[in-house]
């Protein structure tokens, strides 16, 4: 099933985002969190490739374990950094003989322990080069769905780092939706207004695909940090920041008030009938399970 499919149904869709364990410790502590949130019922779930595709493989892995041991269908991320047609096109044909359905293309960050990385080298400049290369795929019948791969793309609802002309923003991911894109998962926000006021640049802009908002609860001042370094700036909202003074540091307070802002991004998102809900998980249960509990969502 294409990913676009579900979110052209009649309710908001909601999935996690899990990322690849280095570690058999960390595999069993993922697989744990994975056997906690599938009673939930995402509606899929999506896997993470490190920058420069350090975690090609155990991206791999994983996707096809979540594909085989459970039944939500998973997403596998797929950038274009260092790597050539060749390469991929085998992880395409890897993913169509498993019977993945759906491939997150995204540009992607360069190697960590390669500040200098040239980009020029590469096959795919843009992802919008990605999105047309899995098209093609698509197109050479390759794939046992006569349609291919669901294509997923990126937003940034407070920006992209790279792109400070929010107009030349908005052209780049036009330029992946006519590539071929079936939707858009937005980057981790903490304010709605942003979230909002880019849906609507979206329309103005002539892009009317399903428009997915990531949500990443804030659970430790260390993670928020963290996050803030992954996210290539995250604005955290003043009042968010107000309510996490108050707590004074007493960790169980900065979660408990993490989860109930997230929660209530959340009630406010689904009022207003956003395509779907996308939890950045970091590989943990509770946030997500507290959330669900308080938006009064079953797991069914």
């Amino acid at each position: 099933m294409h990913i676009s499919d579900i979110l052209n149904g009649d309710t908001a869709s909601l999935s996690f985002e899990f990322f690849p364990p280095r570690s058999a410790q960390a595999s069993d502590a993922l697989y744990g969190v994975i056997e906690e949130l599938e009673p939930y019922r995402p509606s899929f779930v999506s896997v993470t490739y490190g920058a420069g595709g350090a975690t090609r493989d155990l991206t791999h892995d994983l996707v096809i374990r979540i594909k085989e041991t459970t039944g939500v269908p998973p997403v596998p991320h797929l950038t274009c950094i260092g790597h050539t047609e060749g390469e991929i096109d085998h992880i395409l044909q890897r993913y169509a003989d498993a019977g993945v359905g759906n491939i997150l293309a995204l540009r992607g960050d360069p190697p960590r322990d390669e500040p200098g990385y040239d980009r020029t080298k590469d096959a795919f400049q843009y992802a919008s080069d990605l999105v047309s290369f899995i098209k093609a795929f698509n197109d050479s019948g390759r794939h046992p769905d006569p349609r291919g791969f669901g294509v997923g793309v990126a937003g940034f609802p407070e920006g992209h780092p790279a792109t400070p002309n929010r107009v030349k923003e908005m052209e780049y991911l036009k330029a992946k939706v006519d590539a071929g894109a079936d939707y858009i998962c937005t980057q981790l926000f903490f304010d709605n207004h942003d979230f909002f006021d880019y849906r609507e640049r979206c329309e103005l802009e002539g892009v009317t695909i399903p428009i997915v908002a990531g949500i990443m609860p804030v659970t430790s001042l260390k993670g928020m940090s963290r996050m803030a370094e992954l996210a290539e700036g995250a604005r955290y909202p003043a009042k968010l920041m107000r309510a996490l003074q108050r707590a004074n540091s007493d960790e169980e307070a900065v979660e408990n008030i993490g989860i109930h802002y997230a929660a209530q991004q959340c009630l406010e998102l689904l009022d207003a009938e956003v395509a779907g809900i996308h939890f950045y998980t970091l590989n943990k249960s509770r946030a997500i399970q507290q959330i669900y509990s308080s938006l009064g969502l079953s797991r069914s």
